[in-house]
């Protein structure tokens, strides 16, 4: 079965962007081996929000050639929105009810594992129903001081299991976690 996998960038302080909802923080090493993330999945989950943002995003003619074809391989995966909005887009599949059971029913289909991309409030919903699998946590080597929290409006605590750490020559450090079942 596939797994839901949060891939997200935070600040030390946990915050997934800051005030004005800027992200020019985050930091991409080429020892990230996002290529590798992204061979690993064929489907990512969008809000409206950031869907409309990044989900069709083109990078100008200039940029570097790896940029472009990171763009590429993420514009080559099955993409669906969640949002209250359902309106037909050619490039993905919107979702507007019965999350839970949707998901699910992604999840069970063949393939590769979902890239929950967010934006925040879709994290915050899949954290609230246990929807998340594996949570890969990059935590940037900077602190905002504000901004939107990744963990917010918790309905309880939640239990996480660290399976793996990695650690980039930029100070970045990714933290893997599975959630921990309650006994």
């Amino acid at each position: 079965m596939k797994k839901v996998i949060l891939d997200l960038a935070t600040t030390l302080d946990g915050f997934i962007e800051g005030p004005n909802g800027e992200t020019d923080w985050c930091i991409m090493d080429d020892d990230m081996d996002f290529n590798g993330f992204l061979s690993g999945i064929d489907t990512i989950f969008y809000g409206r929000v950031s869907y409309d943002a990044w989900g069709n995003y083109q990078p100008e003619e200039n940029t570097d050639p790896e940029e472009q074809k990171v763009w590429e391989e993420v514009h080559s995966k099955n993409k669906f929105v969640f949002s209250s909005q359902n309106r037909e887009d050619e490039n993905a599949v919107f979702i507007s009810s019965d999350i839970v059971e949707k998901v699910s029913e992604i999840k069970k289909q063949g393939g590769k594992d979902i890239w929950l991309y967010g934006g925040a409030s879709l994290i915050k919903t899949f954290i609230q129903n246990n929807l998340i699998d594996t949570y890969r946590i990059s935590v940037h080597p900077v602190a905002l001081g504000k901004g939107k929290p990744l963990f917010e409006d918790l309905k309880g605590r939640l239990n996480l299991k660290l399976i793996k750490t990695n650690v980039f020559r930029s100070g970045v450090v990714q933290l893997i976690y599975e959630p921990q079942t309650q006994s």
